[in-house]
């Protein structure tokens, strides 16, 4: 797991991908292709781990695979933390159904645009973090370069923002816009 660090001083934020199995392959460069923010510092973890895949929800991922995780957040105390995932398109209904709370104890992921999923992250890792804390994961849509180019466009917007009451003026801005 090579961290990557961008920037220097607060607000610090960190993006983690290629969280389990093959997602690498669909997460890792979108980090690798984010500039250093304008102010503060960016960690980036593009390759959390390649090996058999373990849910993030299950307790023991940040205890096996993803154990620097809580690490790097108990060491560096980010005001931003951004897990990159990515789901088939048969995955879908499992990901943003309305059944999924009662499955796997957390809420369904928002839809966005061009089958890019926003959520929370897992419960296990949340609570390494203060809450007002920003915390969120993105599922991106494999084998849709429409979805690799929105996660971008917010993984660049999130790099920029100071915390949590700036994303949310962020999103809410585009979504108002998205009405238009």
């Amino acid at each position: 797991m090579l961290l990557k660090v961008y920037g220097k001083g607060r607000p610090y934020r960190l993006f983690a991908a290629g969280m389990h199995g093959g997602e690498w392959k669909d997460t890792s460069n979108l980090l690798l292709e984010l500039n250093p923010p304008l102010s503060g510092s960016l960690f980036l973890l593009p390759l959390v781990d390649r090996g058999s895949y373990l849910s993030t929800l299950q307790e023991g991922y940040y205890k096996g695979p993803g154990s620097k995780i809580p690490v790097f957040v108990n060491n560096c105390a980010p005001e931003i933390y951004v897990e990159i995932h990515s789901y088939s398109k048969q995955n879908f209904h499992k990901l943003a159904g309305g059944d999924r709370i009662s499955r796997t104890g957390v809420p369904p992921y928002s839809v966005l645009e061009e089958g890019l999923l926003l959520g929370s992250v897992s419960p296990h890792i949340r609570l390494h973090f203060p809450k007002e804390a920003l915390c969120l994961s993105l599922e991106v849509q494999r084998e849709n370069p429409a979805s690799d180019e929105l996660a971008l466009h917010m993984l660049d917007r999130m790099k920029e923002c100071k915390g949590r009451d700036d994303f949310i003026a962020f999103f809410e801005k585009k979504v108002s816009s998205c009405g238009s």
